[in-house]
């Protein structure tokens, strides 16, 4: 028999043990992207009406590129956690939320990495 309260039996356990860090990645996520799509809007504005090797010149720059490939791994991480908060709360039958968030998380990942393939492709001029 344990004298300690129930409080303190349950103290820095949460439900999943890692609901926290979930929280702080979407925090974190969304705090990268507010100047990455700051960067990203202002510098497409200034591409307007720009030629197709002025644009490729552009996207060839490591700097540019790296920033572009920041914003696709950041965007399309905050959508996949932000789903997956969406599922939890909203759908209640355990196997079909695990089904949508795994066909979802599958897509993201697909779709980053088409992304990130086709900001490369452009950088090195392929």
């Amino acid at each position: 028999m344990s004298i300690r309260t129930p409080l303190a039996i349950a103290r820095n356990h949460g439900a999943a043990k890692d609901g926290v860090h979930h929280w702080w990645m979407q925090r974190l996520t969304a705090l990268a992207l507010v100047p990455l799509v700051l960067w990203f809007v202002i510098s497409i504005i200034s591409m307007a009406g720009a030629s197709y090797e002025r644009f490729t010149g552009w996207v060839s720059n490591p700097l540019v590129a790296a920033l572009l490939i920041a914003l696709l791994v950041a965007t399309f991480y905050h959508a996949a956690i932000g789903l997956q908060v969406i599922y939890e709360d909203y759908i209640s039958n355990h196997l079909r939320r695990r089904v949508i968030d795994v066909v979802t998380k599958f897509i993201l990942t697909l779709l980053g990495l088409v992304s990130i393939i086709a900001v490369i492709g452009l950088a090195v001029g392929v």
